[in-house]
């Protein structure tokens, strides 16, 4: 949809675009309403008071919503049915075992850490730290200490997963708001996530699990009723499913930027073979169905398809969200906000990367959730983007990077995931305040930092 013609000043619009954003939080956060509602009723509201046609603020809304869910849905649909069956194969305990085996004991919070870095691949951090949790306590208990010497670099190295590397949805979404190649955004997050995990969470858990003595919380019973039969996978098959989405989407990037220097032919039938199945829908397609039969070997099918099917409930209101998001963004680029947006922060000279960090932190501080927080963000400055020339497709990386460091920082009350980590180790709020929000807003700034730094090296 084109950006409708407006005779709006800039003052308009901007106050216009805050207070579309005011009013998200408080239908959000003081009348409870649920996020994707609050993202369509406020959209649609501001289509009308920007001055778009009648005729075409329907069309402007499902345009904006369509667009994110083709691109969002199949990535989160895929990913979770991924990391459901690693979940219920015993793919986690196995990946688990076999890193503390190989780091031995003293770095036995590493190996944990370096366990929930592969498995977050492809699973959400509420999911995924259920799946650890019995894991992180067996091995607090058999070498000793604070619990959070444990928990925290795992519990950190999902967040630092969700928060930067696709198929979670709130970089898919923001990268697609803003017009990023999410299988580039896949192989830069994941650089950028293993070291944002190092400094932000595995060194900052470190100097929190001995300032902090937390007692081990019993153990959570282990619910067998969904579990596989037969053997567990080997630990080569589970780090075969992890990295198989991450090689074929290699084939994609790699063979492109290959042509783009003409080092290879780029019209060839090879290479557009090999890229097709390094879109990153594919390569999780692909990635998927060899799960199913390495993992469900044994097993009646009927029983894997309602596991593969028990996978997706969860993860629908995420995907709705993320799509109200898009419509959001649509409506704000289709009227000229993005625009007026793009000419006030080249007035005050603030950043672009600076700018976005900044909205998505006030975002997440206001109503908590990450993925909210990546995709507002992400549509509120996607017209900014548009407007901005000269953005490689790295800047583009960099810059959901940033966003999602902004998303990331100083969880607290309105955060899920804040009460998650600190019921289940058995936190109270101060406590849970000066450790897991620490490590959190430490994520966030490293991840930020590196963003910075690869924006203004590359």
């Amino acid at each position: 949809m084109e950006n409708t013609e407006t005779v709006h000043s800039t003052l308009f619009l901007l106050s216009v675009a805050a207070a579309s954003v005011g009013l998200l939080l408080v239908l959000i956060m003081r009348f409870k309403l649920h996020a994707f509602i609050a993202l369509v009723l406020v959209s649609l509201l501001t289509a009308l008071v920007t001055g778009i046609p009648l005729a075409e603020v329907v069309p402007t809304l499902l345009t904006g919503f369509g667009n994110t869910l083709a691109t969002v849905a199949l990535l989160v649909g895929f990913g979770a049915m991924i990391g459901r069956l690693l979940e219920v194969s015993g793919g986690a305990q196995i990946l688990a075992d076999r890193l503390i085996n190989k780091f031995g004991e003293r770095r036995a919070p590493f190996a944990l850490g370096v366990a929930s870095l592969l498995f977050g691949f492809p699973i959400f951090f509420d999911a995924g730290l259920m799946v650890m949790l019995p894991i992180i306590f067996s091995v607090a208990l058999r070498f000793g200490g604070s619990v959070l010497l444990y928990a925290l670099p795992a519990a950190g190295a999902f967040a630092v997963m969700h928060a930067l590397v696709p198929p979670h949805p709130g970089p898919v979404a923001s990268g697609d708001l803003v017009g990023a190649d999410i299988g580039l955004l896949l192989i830069v997050g994941t650089i950028v996530a293993l070291p944002t995990w190092y400094v932000g969470s595995y060194l900052v858990s470190l100097f929190l699990g001995r300032r902090f003595t937390v007692p081990v919380p019993e153990l959570l019973g282990a619910n067998d009723e969904h579990r596989l039969t037969g053997e567990p996978p080997a630990f080569g098959t589970v780090l075969l499913i992890l990295l198989l989405p991450l090689i074929l989407i290699f084939f994609n990037t790699g063979l492109n930027t290959l042509a783009t220097i003409g080092a290879i032919d780029g019209d060839a039938a090879w290479v557009n073979l090999l890229r097709m199945l390094g879109q990153t829908p594919v390569a999780l397609l692909i990635t998927l169905l060899i799960a199913l039969y390495l993992l469900g070997r044994g097993n009646d099918p009927a029983r894997m398809e309602k596991i593969v099917d028990g996978a997706l409930g969860p993860i629908c209101a995420i995907i709705l969200v993320t799509g109200a998001g898009g419509m959001f963004g649509g409506v704000l680029r289709a009227s000229g906000i993005g625009e007026a947006l793009s000419g006030s922060l080249e007035s005050v000279g603030l950043p672009l990367i600076v700018a976005a960090f900044v909205i998505a932190t006030a975002l997440r501080v206001a109503q908590g959730s990450a993925t909210v927080a990546l995709t507002t963000t992400a549509s509120l400055i996607a017209p900014t983007v548009a407007a901005t020339p000269g953005l490689s497709e790295l800047d583009l990386c960099f810059l959901v990077i940033a966003i999602a460091g902004g998303a990331t920082v100083l969880s607290h009350f309105n955060d899920s995931g804040f009460w998650l980590v600190g019921r289940f180790l058995k936190m109270d709020e101060t406590t849970t305040l000066k450790t897991w929000t620490v490590m959190e807003t430490t994520i966030g700034l490293t991840a930020f930092a590196f963003a910075l730094l690869g924006w203004w090296l590359l």
